[in-house]
C-alpha cells in the first residue's frame, strides 16, 4: 500500500458506496483505512503524509461515526486489500486525537485538532445559537416562557447565558436564574422541540444578513479594491445611492486611513508586522503616506527601512495591494485587542503633532 495511493484518496471525489443517503467520501475513505490498520500502524503510516492530509483526514476520521462491514470491506477493495476479520469500525474526535498524538508534537495536533473542530462546532445548533447577538438573544428569551428560556441558557455557553441575563430585566433574569437552578434534566422530547423551535424562529432569521452587515461586507471589498478603481466608481455611486455609500463609507478603513493614527500606535502596528510586509506596502504608498510612516521611526529602524525599500527592485502592484491590506486587518486586530484605537471613518479632526 504505497503514500500515492493514499494522497489520491484524500483528494478524491464523491464517488464510492451509498451509506443510506450518504457517500463516503474520498478522506473519508482514507480515514476508514487508517482505523482499520489500527493506532499503531495507522500513525506510522501518517507520518509520511503532509499536514494538509493529516488535516483532511482527522477532519473526516472525527465525523465519521459507525461505519458497517460492508462499507469497510468496500473501501478496501478500492486498495486491493479484504478486511479478515469482518468486523466494522467506529471514528470519533478521540480516536483521531489519539492516534495523532503517537507521533506529532502536542502543539501541531492542537493546531490540527483546532481546525477540524471550527467546521464540526458550526453545524451544531446550540453553537450558532451562542454566537448570536446577546441582545437578539435577550429579545427572543423575553417572549418564552421562564422554563423555556431557563432551559435554552442552561444549554449555551456560560458567558454568552451571563450576558444575556442582565439584558432580561432584573425581575426576569431572578426567575429565569432560580429555574435554571432548581432544573432537572429535561426530557429528550422537550429538547427536541426547543431545538425545532430555534431553528425556525431565530436561526434561519439570523442567517440572512442585516442592511448593516451588507454594508460592512462592501466597505470590506471596496478596503482591498484598487484605489484608482474605486475612485473612479465613487462619483457615481454617491449621486445614485447617496445614503447607502455614505454610510458604506463611514465603515470603511483604508490603508491612507492609518495615517490618521497617533505615532505611538502606527509604530506598535510597523513592529509586529512579518517579513517584508511593511516595505512592500510603503513601496506602493503616497509620498505623503510613505513619509508619515517613516517619520513614526527613529533614525536607525527608519535608515534600515528605506534601504530594504530601495534594494527591493520592481513590485507587483498586487502583491503591493496585498501587504497594505495587511496591515489594514493587523491594525483592526490590534484595535479589537484594544491595543491601539482606530479613528473613526466620520472623524475629521486630525492629528496634530
Amino acid at each position: 500500500m504505497n503514500m500515492a495511493t493514499i494522497r489520491r484518496t484524500t483528494t478524491g471525489t464523491a464517488s464510492g458506496r451509498v451509506m443510506g443517503e450518504r457517500r463516503l467520501r474520498g478522506p473519508e475513505k482514507a480515514a476508514v483505512l487508517f482505523l482499520c490498520l489500527g493506532e499503531q500502524r495507522g500513525s506510522e503510516l501518517m507520518k509520511n503524509l503532509d499536514e494538509a492530509d493529516i488535516q483532511k483526514i482527522t477532519r473526516a476520521m472525527a465525523g465519521l461515526g459507525v461505519i458497517s462491514a460492508k462499507a469497510v470491506e468496500e473501501v478496501m477493495v478500492e486498495f486491493s486489500e479484504s478486511v479478515t476479520n469482518g468486523g466494522g469500525v467506529v471514528g470519533s474526535f478521540a480516536v483521531a486525537e489519539t492516534m495523532l498524538r503517537k507521533f506529532l508534537p502536542d502543539e501541531q495536533v492542537d493546531g490540527i485538532l483546532k481546525e477540524v473542530r471550527g467546521p464540526l462546532k458550526e453545524r451544531d445548533l446550540w453553537a450558532r445559537f451562542s454566537s448570536l447577538n446577546e441582545t437578539v438573544i435577550a429579545n427572543y428569551l423575553k417572549g418564552e416562557h421562564a422554563q423555556t428560556a431557563a432551559a435554552i441558557l442552561s444549554n449555551v455557553d456560560p458567558e454568552v447565558a451571563a450576558r444575556v441575563l442582565p439584558l432580561m430585566g432584573i425581575e426576569r433574569m431572578q426567575e429565569v436564574v432560580e429555574r435554571m437552578i432548581r432544573m432537572e434534566a429535561v426530557p429528550q422530547h422537550m429538547i427536541k422541540q426547543i431545538e425545532e423551535t430555534l431553528q425556525s424562529d431565530i436561526i434561519a432569521a439570523a442567517a440572512q444578513p442585516t442592511a448593516a452587515e451588507r454594508q460592512q461586507r462592501m466597505a470590506d471589498l471596496f478596503n482591498r479594491l484598487d484605489r484608482d478603481l474605486f475612485e473612479n466608481m465613487a462619483p457615481v455611486l454617491e449621486e445614485r445611492l447617496p445614503d447607502t455609500f455614505r454610510s458604506i463609507k463611514q465603515k470603511m478603513f483604508t490603508f491612507d486611513d492609518l495615517v490618521k493614527l497617533d505615532i505611538q500606535s502606527l509604530a506598535r502596528i510597523m513592529r509586529g508586522l512579518q517579513g517584508n510586509t511593511l516595505p512592500m506596502a510603503l513601496r506602493g504608498a503616497r509620498k505623503e503616506v510613505r513619509d508619515h510612516f517613516l517619520n513614526a521611526l527613529p533614525t536607525r529602524p527608519r535608515d534600515m527601512l528605506l534601504e530594504e525599500m530601495n534594494t527591493m527592485g520592481p513590485v507587483r502592484g498586487r502583491e503591493v495591494r496585498a501587504a497594505q491590506s495587511a496591515m489594514v486587518d493587523y491594525a483592526k486586530e490590534l484595535a479589537e485587542d484594544e491595543v491601539i484605537q482606530l479613528p473613526m471613518a466620520e472623524d475629521d479632526d486630525e492629528i496634530i503633532e
